[in-house]
C-alpha cells in the first residue's frame, strides 16, 4: 500500500484497488470519503448580522461567498429585498473566484509538473483583488443582511480589474486565451506559462498511449439547479443532504464544467475528449476568461444603494436560503430564525459536498478507469483532484 497525506483541516480520502499487471492496471474500487468540517454548527444561536460577518472567519477558503450566502439566507427569512446590491455582491465573488483560480494556476499547477509553487506570483493579483471591497463599500459592510452602504468608485473598481485582466493574460495565458481544443493545443505547445505547460501534459498521448486528455470521465449529470429555493426544501427536508447531495435522485457535478459547458473552447474540448482531465480544465480555464467580462458588465451595472431594513411586521422571523458562486461551485446556506431573530438551525451544501460524495463525480471518474502502475495511478488521481478542487485536504491510500 502507498499513501500519500496533505494536511490540513478536514479531509478527502481516496481509496483506490488495482487489478492488473505489469502491462497495465484498472482501478477495480475506489471508495471517496469526504469529511468537511461542519462549521456551520458555529452559527446557531446567532443573531443574524452577526452569523454573516462570522461566517467569512469559519471557512478558510471562499470567505466572501460564504458570508453572501448567508447574509441572504437571513434577507430571505426576514423578507428584506436587496436586489440593489447584487451586482455589487457578484462584483465581489467573482473576484474571490478570480484568486482562488490564480492560486491553482501558479501554486497547484506547478506541483502537479514537478516544479516548485509560485506564491509570490500572487501578490499583484491579490493587491488587485482586495481593493474591490473598499471601492464598493467604503465601510466594507456589503455582506451585512440588508447590504452596507454602496457607494462605488468606479474608477478605481476598473483599474483594480485591468490589474487582473492584465494578471492574468501574463500570467496564465501568456497572450491571448485559447479558444478551441487545436488552438489549446498550439497553446500548450508554445508553453509559456505553467497552465500552457500542464495542458501539454494533458494533451500528451503519452507512451504507448496512455492518454490523460480523457482520463476520469465520469458521466455525472450538471448541478443546472440555482434556485435558492429548490436548495432550502432540499436543506429543510432532509438533514442528510448537506453530506450526500442529490440531484433527482442522482449525484451532480457543480463548478466551472457546469458554469461553462456551452463556452467555446469547452464545448470543443469536450467533444473531443469528453468530461475527462481535458474537459475539466478547459473550463477552468474559460472560467477565468469570463470572469473579468463578468465583473466589467457588474461595473457597469453599479448604482449608489443604501442598506434596506426590515420593515415593521406581525409575523415571526422565519427560513430563508442563500445561494453564492465560488470558483469550485455552487454553495447554499439554509437556516431558520426564532422569535428572538437568532438561528435556531443551520445547515450547507458545499461544492465539495457534490464533487467528492461517495458516488460523485471523483468516484464515478476513477471506478474502472485504466492506469499503468501504482504510482500512475496516483498521478492520475491528484491531477483529477486538482482539476476538481477540494476545499479540504486530500489523501490518496492504494491497494493491489
Amino acid at each position: 500500500m502507498s499513501t500519500v497525506m496533505l494536511p490540513g483541516e478536514g479531509s478527502v480520502s481516496v481509496r483506490l484497488w488495482l487489478d492488473g499487471g505489469p502491462e497495465g492496471m484498472t482501478i477495480r474500487r475506489a471508495e471517496v470519503d469526504a469529511r468537511r468540517p461542519r462549521a456551520v454548527a458555529a452559527l446557531v444561536g446567532r443573531r443574524a448580522e452577526e452569523a454573516a460577518r462570522l461566517a467569512p472567519l469559519l471557512f478558510s477558503l471562499c470567505g466572501s461567498a460564504q458570508g453572501l450566502a448567508v447574509a441572504r439566507a437571513c434577507e430571505a427569512a426576514l423578507g428584506l429585498d436587496t436586489g440593489a446590491h447584487d451586482a455589487a455582491r457578484s462584483l465581489l465573488t467573482d473576484a474571490e473566484a478570480l484568486d482562488s483560480h490564480g492560486w491553482q494556476a501558479v501554486v497547484e499547477w506547478p506541483v502537479r509538473l514537478g516544479a516548485p509553487p509560485r506564491p509570490a506570483a500572487l501578490r499583484e493579483l491579490r493587491t488587485a483583488v482586495s481593493a474591490v471591497l473598499p471601492a464598493l463599500y467604503p465601510a466594507k459592510d456589503g455582506l451585512r443582511p440588508g447590504g452596507g452602504v454602496l457607494r462605488p468608485d468606479v474608477a478605481a473598481l476598473r483599474d483594480a480589474l485591468d490589474r487582473m485582466a492584465g494578471w492574468l493574460e501574463a500570467t496564465v495565458f501568456a497572450g491571448p486565451p485559447p479558444r478551441d481544443a487545436d488552438e489549446l493545443a498550439g497553446w500548450a505547445a508554445r508553453g509559456g506559462t505553467d497552465a500552457a505547460l500542464l495542458a501539454a501534459r494533458l494533451l500528451s498521448p503519452g507512451p504507448a498511449g496512455w492518454s490523460l486528455a480523457g482520463w476520469g470521465a465520469c458521466g455525472v449529470p450538471l448541478l443546472d439547479e440555482r434556485s435558492p429555493g429548490w436548495f432550502a426544501a432540499a436543506l429543510a427536508g432532509d438533514p442528510g443532504f448537506a453530506t450526500a447531495p442529490r440531484r433527482n435522485g442522482a449525484p451532480a457535478l457543480t463548478g466551472p464544467l457546469e458554469r461553462q459547458v456551452d463556452h467555446p473552447l469547452v464545448v470543443s474540448v469536450t467533444e473531443r475528449f469528453g468530461d475527462g482531465l481535458a474537459g475539466l480544465f478547459a473550463a477552468r480555464l474559460a472560467d477565468l476568461v469570463e470572469l473579468p467580462r463578468r465583473m466589467e458588465a457588474a461595473i457597469a451595472a453599479l448604482r449608489p444603494a443604501d442598506p434596506v431594513a426590515a420593515a415593521p411586521t406581525n409575523s415571526a422571523p422565519g427560513e430563508g436560503c442563500g445561494v453564492a458562486e465560488t470558483a469550485r461551485g455552487r454553495l447554499a446556506h439554509w437556516l431558520r430564525l426564532d422569535g428572538d431573530g437568532r438561528l435556531a438551525d443551520a445547515r450547507m451544501v458545499a461544492p465539495t459536498d457534490w464533487n467528492f460524495a461517495a458516488d460523485g463525480p471523483l468516484a464515478r471518474g476513477l471506478a474502472g478507469a485504466a492506469v499503468r502502475d501504482r504510482d500512475d495511478a496516483v498521478e492520475r488521481v491528484r491531477l483529477l483532484v486538482a482539476m476538481l478542487d477540494p476545499c479540504v485536504a486530500c489523501g490518496i491510500d492504494v491497494h493491489e
